[in-house]
C-alpha cells in the first residue's frame, strides 16, 4: 500500500502536533509532504527535521531566513508568506490536506486544495462558518471529500455512514459546558484568562479553549454542521454533556438515535480522518462504563452564555452574519488572552459589531473578505475604547 502524503496546514498548533503523533505511530500508512506554521519557526524547524517533508511554509516572512538557513541544506523546500501558503496548498503531490490553521486565515489555502481536487481533513471550522456555502459548493463541483476532524462532526459523520440522508430528523451536538458550567454573570464578570483556559476534559489550543468557555465554539460548530452535512438550521440542536463521552448524536425519522462515544482525545478523530475510509488500530486508552456510572445531559444556559444564542441567530439569518460574528469573535478572544477585555465584554463587542456591519443576504467570496476586514476593524475600535 502506498503511503498517503499528508500536508498539515497549521502543524505547530494543537491539532497539528497531535496529527504528527498519529503519523509517527503509523509510518507504514502516512508520510509528511508539507508542514506550515504562521509564527512558530522553532517548532516548525524541529518538526521538519524529524518528519522530512518535501516543503515547509512559514507564514511570517520575517522568519523565512531563520527557517531556510537550517532546512535548505537538508533538501527541504522553504517558502514564506500568505501567497506561498495558498500556492503550496494547490500542489498535486498532496494526497490529503489537514486544514488546521486557526481562524479565517485557513479559508484561502483550504479552497486552493479543494480546487486542486485534494481531499481535506477539516479541523478549521471557521472555513465553513465564514463561507460554508462557497466551500461546500466548490467541494461538490470538484467531487472532493471533506472529512471532519472536530470530534462532534466526526461523530455525526460516523453515525451517518450507511444511512440515507433523507431519513435524518436532526443532529444533536454535545457540549461539555466548559470550565464555567453552571456559573452566572456575577461570577463570570471577574473571570480571567487563566481560569478560562482550564478546560475540564479536552486538551486544545488557547483560542478554541476560550471559545469553549463562552460556548461560542458550540455555536461555530452548529454553523459548521449546517454546511458540512447540508442541514436546515432548525434540525441542529445542542445539549450539555459534561463528561464529553458522547461526542454527538443523530436522530432519525423513526425516533431512533445513533451516538458515537469514546474518551475525549482529539487524536482519535484526527486518526479517523487521516485514515478514512480505513479504521486504524491504535493503543489509545479505552472507555469503560465502570469508570463513568453516570452520563448527564442538560439544556445550555443561553441567557448567561449569550454567544451560543448569537451564533444560533447568525445561522438562521445566513448571508454574511456568521462571517461578521466570527471576525469579531477572533478579535475579542485575542484581546481577552492579552487581558485587554473582560470575559462578558467579549459578547458585547460581538453583538455591537453585528449591528454595525451591513447585512448581505447572498455574499460573494470577495464580500466575505471585505466583511471580515470591516468587522475586525470595528471590533478593534470597540476593544480599544474599553478600560478594564
Amino acid at each position: 500500500m502506498n503511503k498517503r502524503k499528508i500536508a498539515i496546514f497549521g502543524s505547530t498548533g494543537s491539532i497539528g502536533i497531535q496529527a504528527l503523533e498519529v503519523i509517527a505511530a503509523h509510518p507504514d500508512r502516512f508520510s509528511v509532504e508539507v508542514l506550515t506554521a504562521q509564527q512558530n519557526a522553532d517548532l516548525l524547524i524541529e518538526q521538519a527535521l524529524k518528519f522530512k517533508p518535501n516543503a515547509v511554509v512559514i507564514g511570517s516572512e520575517a522568519k523565512y531566513k531563520q527557517v531556510k538557513d537550517i532546512l535548505f541544506d537538508k533538501g527541504i523546500k522553504v517558502f514564506a508568506g500568505p501567497k506561498a501558503m495558498v500556492e503550496v496548498a494547490a500542489w498535486s503531490s498532496i494526497d490529503m490536506m489537514l486544514a488546521a490553521i486557526m481562524g479565517f486565515a485557513g479559508l484561502a489555502p483550504t479552497l486552493a486544495a479543494i480546487e486542486q481536487g485534494t481531499p481535506v481533513a477539516l479541523a478549521n471550522k471557521e472555513t465553513l462558518v465564514v463561507a460554508g456555502d462557497i466551500v461546500m459548493a466548490t467541494a461538490r463541483r470538484k467531487n472532493v471529500p471533506i472529512i471532519p476532524v472536530d470530534s462532534e462532526h466526526s461523530a455525526i459523520f460516523q453515525c451517518l455512514l450507511g444511512e440515507p440522508f433523507t431519513k435524518v430528523e436532526k443532529v444533536i451536538l454535545t457540549a461539555s459546558g466548559g470550565p464555567f458550567l453552571g456559573k452566572k454573570p456575577n461570577f463570570l464578570i471577574n473571570v480571567k484568562k487563566d481560569h478560562a483556559l482550564q478546560h475540564p476534559n479536552w486538551s486544545m489550543g488557547a483560542k478554541i479553549t476560550i471559545d469553549s468557555a463562552t460556548l461560542m465554539n458550540k455555536g461555530l460548530e452548529m454553523i459548521e454542521a449546517r454546511w458540512l452535512f447540508g442541514l436546515a438550521p432548525e434540525n441542529i440542536e445542542v445539549v450539555i454533556h459534561a463528561q464529553s463521552i458522547i461526542h454527538s448524536m443523530v436522530q432519525f425519522v423513526d425516533g431512533s438515535l445513533k451516538a458515537q462515544m469514546g474518551l475525549p482525545d482529539m487524536k482519535l478523530p484526527i486518526q479517523y480522518a487521516l485514515g478514512y475510509p480505513d479504521r486504524l488500530a491504535n493503543d489509545f486508552p479505552r472507555f469503560s462504563f465502570r469508570n463513568y456510572p453516570s452520563l448527564t445531559f442538560e439544556q445550555p444556559d443561553t441567557k448567561t452564555f449569550r454567544n451560543l444564542a448569537i451564533a444560533t441567530d447568525a445561522m438562521h439569518k445566513g448571508g454574511n452574519a456568521a462571517c461578521v460574528m466570527n471576525a469579531a469573535n477572533e478579535e475579542v478572544v485575542n484581546a481577552f488572552l492579552k487581558n485587554r477585555i473582560g470575559f462578558l465584554q467579549m459578547t458585547e463587542v460581538i453583538e455591537e459589531t453585528l449591528v454595525k456591519i451591513p447585512f448581505i443576504a447572498t455574499p460573494s467570496l470577495h464580500d466575505y473578505y471585505e466583511c471580515d476586514n470591516a468587522a475586525r476593524e470595528h471590533a478593534a475600535s470597540l476593544i480599544n475604547a474599553i478600560v478594564i
